[in-house]
C-alpha cells in the first residue's frame, strides 16, 4: 500500500487522511477503560486499512504493550519493518511459517493438537521454544478448541510439549460472539464457559502471561471481562463497534481516517438525465452534476448507490446513480464548486461531514468493513506522525 509522510501541496485523485495524533489519544483512552489490563493494538488487514506500520509504531508510542494481527505473515511483516516488543498472531493454517514465526519471537496461537504438533517439531527443529497461545471456544463456534474432553487434550499435550523444552505456554485466550450487542445472554454464558476452562488449564499446571477475551466493545463496556489483557481494534481507530453500544464520542474516541477525493468535472444538465449505470437515477430538473473519482474498486461500496453521503462544498450530497468501478455522481442542485474541489466521504463528523458509520448505514453494513475495504489505488497520507508531549 502506497504511503505519505504529510498531506502533498499537489491534489490527489482520492486520499485517505490518517491522523496518527487521533490514533495515540484512542489508544490512550482504551488504557483508561481497562486501568488493570495491558493493550493490544490489533492491525490486521493492514491496520484496518489505516496502514499497518505506521499505526502500530503510534499505537505503542501511545503505550500498547501488545500488537495482534490476523495471520502470521502480518506478524512477520512488522517484525520486518523493525517493531519489537509483544505481537501475537492467530490465523494458521497447516505449513503455517511456525519456524519463522518461532524464530521471531512471535506468540502463536493454537487452537487444535494438529496446530500444536507443527510447532511443536518447529520449534524442535530451530532449537528454540515457541510462544504459544491455547485458544477456547466459549461460545463463539469459529477458531478455538471445544470445552470438554478436547480442552483435556490440548492441554495435556501443550503441558507436555512446556515438560520437554519445546513450547512455552505465554497466554490463554478466547472471542466473544455478541459483546456489541449489550445485554446479549451470550455475554454471561461466554465469560462463565471461559473462567471454567481457565481453571481446568490452571488446575493441571499451566501458568499463563496474559488470559484474554475482550475485544473492542466489551473493553469499553465490559469491565469483568478484562482480565490481563485487552484486544482492542476498531476503537483503535476512532470507530464505534456498534450503533447499539455508543458512537466514538460517547467513548472519547475521534476517528482516525478521513476519505476525500477531488471533483473532476462539474456540468449542468437539463430535467429528466439518466445518471450512470441503469438510469437508476433520473434529474428531476435543470441542475449540476459533480463527478467523484473514486468507486468500487477503490471500496466504494456498490451497495451505497443512491444512499451515500457526501460533503461537497460544505454540504451533503447524495450518491445519485449506481457507484461504479471508479467513479460516481453526486446532484449537486444547482451549485457550481470548483473542479478540484474537496470531496469527503467520511471523517471524524466534527466538521460537518460524514462519517464511516453514515456509509455503513447507507450500504447495509459496519462500519468496520467501510474503513477496511479502501484498496490500494488511493494513497494512505499519514499527518501528526511525531508525537508531541
Amino acid at each position: 500500500m502506497s504511503e505519505t509522510a504529510a498531506p502533498s501541496s499537489a491534489p490527489l485523485r482520492a486520499r485517505a487522511e490518517i491522523d496518527l495524533a487521533a490514533l495515540r489519544a484512542n489508544v490512550r483512552t482504551l488504557r483508561a477503560h481497562a486501568p488493570g489490563a495491558a493493550v493490544m493494538a490489533v492491525v490486521k488487514s493492514d491496520a484496518y486499512g489505516h496502514g499497518a506500520v505506521p499505526c502500530a509504531r503510534a499505537a505503542v508510542e501511545a503505550g500498547a504493550r501488545w500488537l495482534g494481527t490476523a495471520t502470521p505473515e502480518e506478524a512477520l511483516a512488522l517484525r520486518a519493518a523493525g517493531l519489537t516488543g509483544r505481537i501475537m498472531c492467530w490465523l494458521w493454517t497447516p505449513g503455517g511459517p511456525w519456524r519463522e514465526a518461532i524464530e521471531a519471537d512471535l506468540d502463536v496461537s493454537v487452537s487444535a493438537l494438529w496446530a500444536l504438533a507443527e510447532v511443536t517439531e518447529a520449534a524442535r527443529v530451530a532449537g528454540v521454544p515457541a510462544r504459544v497461545q491455547l485458544k477456547a471456544d466459549t461460545g463463539l463456534g469459529r477458531n478455538g478448541c471445544q470445552p470438554g474432553e478436547d480442552w483435556a487434550e490440548l492441554v495435556g499435550a501443550a503441558l507436555r510439549a512446556e515438560a520437554e523444552g519445546l513450547i512455552r505456554v505465554t497466554g490463554l485466550w478466547s472471542h466473544f460472539a455478541c459483546a456489541d450487542e449489550p445485554g446479549h445472554p451470550s455475554i454471561a454464558a461466554q465469560l462463565t464457559r471461559f473462567r471454567e476452562m481457565l481453571a481446568y488449564a490452571e488446575g493441571q499446571g499451566v501458568r499463563p502471561e496474559v488470559r484474554h477475551i475482550a475485544n473492542s466493545p466489551a473493553t469499553l463496556t465490559l469491565p469483568e471481562s478484562h482480565f490481563d489483557l485487552v484486544r482492542t481494534g476498531i476503537a483503535v481507530y476512532g470507530v464505534s463497534p456498534s450503533p447499539e453500544v455508543g458512537t466514538p464520542a460517547d467513548f472519547g474516541l475521534r476517528p482516525v481516517m478521513t476519505l476525500c477525493a477531488s471533483i473532476a468535472l462539474v456540468k449542468r444538465v437539463p430535467g429528466g438525465h439518466g445518471v450512470s449505470y441503469g438510469h437508476h437515477y433520473v434529474t428531476p430538473g435543470e441542475t449540476t452534476l459533480g463527478l467523484v473519482p473514486v468507486g468500487y474498486a477503490d471500496g466504494i461500496p456498490r451497495h451505497a448507490s443512491g444512499t451515500g453521503p457526501v460533503l461537497v462544498d460544505g454540504k451533503w450530497r447524495t450518491v445519485a446513480g449506481r457507484v461504479a468501478m471508479d467513479q460516481f455522481v453526486v446532484d449537486l442542485g444547482g451549485d457550481e464548486p470548483e473542479t478540484g474541489a474537496r470531496a469527503v466521504l467520511f471523517g471524524p463528523g466534527d466538521r460537518g461531514e460524514p462519517t464511516a458509520e453514515d456509509w455503513a448505514q447507507a450500504a447495509g453494513t459496519i462500519a468496520y468493513e467501510i474503513v477496511t475495504r479502501i484498496g490500494t489505488r488511493v494513497p494512505r497520507v499519514y499527518v501528526n506522525e511525531e508525537q508531541t508531549g
